[in-house]
């Protein structure tokens, strides 16, 4: 029975990068309404920046859902 460490180390790699996009999104979530509440005539620039830097996480997520796929795959 030959040993998939690569299937593995897919899998716990598309979970880490899960968590760590989850998090990266609630801590900006989190800064971003602090920010708003700390200055609210800001709100419309504060939340354009979240916004933002949450799809950049995101997108880096996707990316590396992708690489896992490729590793699963091959």
């Amino acid at each position: 029975m030959p040993l998939n460490l690569h299937l593995l180390g897919a899998a716990i790699g598309a979970g880490m990068f899960a968590i760590g996009a989850g998090y990266g999104i609630g801590r900006i979530g989190s800064a971003a309404m602090e920010a708003i509440a700390r200055q609210p005539e800001a709100a419309g620039k504060i939340q354009g920046a979240a916004l933002v830097m949450a799809g950049l996480v995101e997108g880096a997520a996707l990316f590396s859902f992708l690489i896992q796929i490729l590793v699963w795959t091959k």
